[in-house]
């Protein structure tokens, strides 16, 4: 549990700026809109309306 103590807060927000940069990244490839539809899909087939 040191770990968390000892690390930076620089650190935490290069984490958080390279995980919103890939979102951005993968949301200009249109990769939202695929991993949308496939969420909805998976949905409508468990309750039995797809």
């Amino acid at each position: 549990m040191r770990f968390w103590k000892s690390c930076k807060a620089y650190g935490w927000i290069l984490g958080l700026a390279a995980a919103f940069a890939c979102m951005i990244i993968g949301s200009m490839q249109g990769q939202f809109l695929i991993i949308w539809q496939k969420a909805a899909m998976i949905c409508l087939e468990c309750i039995g309306i797809g």
